[in-house]
């Protein structure tokens, strides 16, 4: 199983899965950019879930969704530091 980074405006997601189409992406960002307490993720869906202890070095696919605020700056020396690795960061439009 693949891992990546999803950036959605100032908030990102470390993500365990393959790299998501843009429709995929944009529904992963909008299901889990709102708590849903007792949710089930979409069937659809399951081949990703959120990883909170991964190393930097391991990413291998990063995509930027579009927000409303901008991306922090940690998160833009990752996506400087990815793409310097030379992994292809995909911006979505918004």
């Amino acid at each position: 199983m693949t891992l990546g980074i999803l950036v959605h405006g100032d908030n990102h997601f470390i993500v365990r899965g393959p790299m998501p189409d843009r429709a995929t992406a944009l529904e992963l960002v909008r299901h889990w950019s709102v708590i849903q307490i007792g949710a089930k993720m979409p069937a659809h869906l399951e081949a990703w879930r959120i990883s909170t202890r991964e190393f930097r070095e391991n990413l291998e696919w990063a995509i930027v969704v579009p927000g409303e605020r901008e991306t922090s700056p940690a998160v833009v020396q990752l996506l400087d530091e990815l793409r310097a690795r030379g992994i292809v960061i995909v911006t979505l439009a918004g």
